[in-house]
């Protein structure tokens, strides 16, 4: 699969970009968090109940001394059998299409770089995003989006579709499961260069069949996580 040119504008501008959420690299550090089949530790009894799920994550962070869980770009995730949301019809959806980062409720979310406010909803039901937000920026000469899903419900009061976003912004924190799609604590994190025309929303799981499409549309959002880790 060939790169989109936003790569090669991405690495460019990377020291430019500000952190996603709060870290200090001589400080904090992250865990890769596994979250496929072949992870052992990872049962069905645990991802499908939200409390054991954000206890289980809690624990492996605790235990590799870690401020973060970080990971999951086009990874094959058997967690969202937890719900029908991702089993609509025919070919249920599994590859992940952002990077997720875990940590405690309460975690403030940053703007990367400067961006304007496409869409944002509060999509609230078992398994989605909850208060998503949705940035669109120019970098480059390129358009791309940027979707922020899992946040607090909070973030969405008083925003304006079109309204500037300064570099360094908060523009929210990590929603507790009961507004965030009902999952442990975390940011999802995609980068989008076509929205499709959709608002508020962008599948964030996409079916093993479409993988090169929707991968071509969403590419890894890791070196803009990296110039703030």
């Amino acid at each position: 699969m060939t790169s989109h040119p936003l790569a090669g504008a991405l690495d460019q501008y990377r020291e430019s970009f500000s952190q996603v959420v709060p870290f200090d690299p001589g400080r904090d550090s992250l865990y890769r968090l596994d979250l496929t089949l072949q992870n052992s530790l990872l049962n069905e009894q645990i991802y499908t109940d939200t409390t054991l799920f954000s206890r289980w994550i809690n624990e492996m962070l605790r235990a590799h001394g870690a401020r973060y869980g970080i990971g999951g770009y086009a990874e094959h995730r058997d967690i969202y059998a937890k719900s029908d949301h991702f089993d609509a019809s025919g070919e249920p959806r599994r590859l992940h299409l952002g990077v997720d980062i875990w940590g405690p409720a309460g975690t403030p979310v940053f703007n990367f770089y400067d961006a304007v406010v496409h869409s944002f909803a509060d999509n609230n039901r078992n398994g989605d995003y909850g208060a998503t937000i949705i940035l669109k920026y120019e970098l480059g000469g390129h358009a791309f989006h940027a979707l922020y899903g899992h946040l607090n419900r909070a973030a969405l009061a008083g925003l304006q579709k079109g309204g500037f976003v300064p570099a360094g912004k908060q523009i929210a924190s990590l929603g507790v499961p009961q507004e965030n799609g009902n999952w442990p604590p975390h940011l999802h994190f995609q980068l989008i260069i076509d929205m499709k025309g959709m608002a508020g929303d962008f599948p964030g799981v996409c079916r093993y069949s479409e993988r090169d499409i929707f991968l071509a549309n969403c590419p890894d959002p890791q070196v803009i996580l990296s110039a703030g880790f």
